[in-house]
């Protein structure tokens, strides 16, 4: 395990809405994934970080389709200058939003990444961000994801845990993901917004 990593700038709070942490759909774990992800919320604020809820607007019948219940985001947000929602249609939380800008114009070098899916949004926002040339810190445990179902004669199921740890291990060459929750430190942007 790294020590206490330096302060990071953002934090990316992706999709942590209704329909993957309530219910039965719920990724396994969710009351830990969801007291995690506060506490960062909670200090980022503390450290005038710029915190971003990820929403995602799925298809029509799934469960995060816009304005339907699934699709509300789960934690209270307080909207302001260092506080906004992104809305996204797609995996990647940079592709066809202006998250890219708004890190940019707020002074943002390094930032956190949360939520859920592990191997999906999480994974494909984070990835986006290391190739922009940003630090990533990716909590190993402040991501989630669910079990993949067996697939008859090919593999035997992957539980959730599995599937988020190979989605982390895929991007740590780049990425520092051994950091837990509890080490993440925030500070401001290095420019004003």
């Amino acid at each position: 395990m790294n020590d206490v990593a330096p302060p990071s700038h953002a934090l990316l709070v992706v999709d942590v809405q209704k329909a993957g942490v309530t219910g039965d759909r719920a990724v396994p774990g969710a009351a830990g994934l969801l007291g995690r992800t506060s506490e960062l919320i909670a200090r980022a604020r503390r450290g005038g970080a710029l915190i971003v809820h990820v929403q995602n607007d799925g298809a029509p019948g799934s469960g995060d389709e816009p304005y339907t219940p699934g699709w509300a985001l789960h934690l209270p947000v307080r909207t302001g200058p260092t506080e906004v929602v992104m809305r996204k249609t797609r995996d990647d939380g940079f592709a066809g939003t202006s998250l890219g800008e708004l890190l940019t114009g707020a002074g943002v070098e390094s930032l956190v990444v949360c939520g859920v899916m592990s191997e999906m949004c999480v994974q494909a926002t984070a990835r986006t961000a290391l190739a922009l040339g940003y630090r990533v810190v990716l909590p190993y445990d402040a991501h989630a994801t669910q079990d993949i179902p067996a697939a008859p004669g090919i593999s035997a199921a992957v539980p959730a845990a599995v599937v988020s740890r190979v989605a982390a291990w895929a991007i740590s060459g780049d990425a520092e993901v051994t950091v837990p929750a509890p080490d993440v430190t925030f500070t401001a942007p290095s420019r004003p917004r």
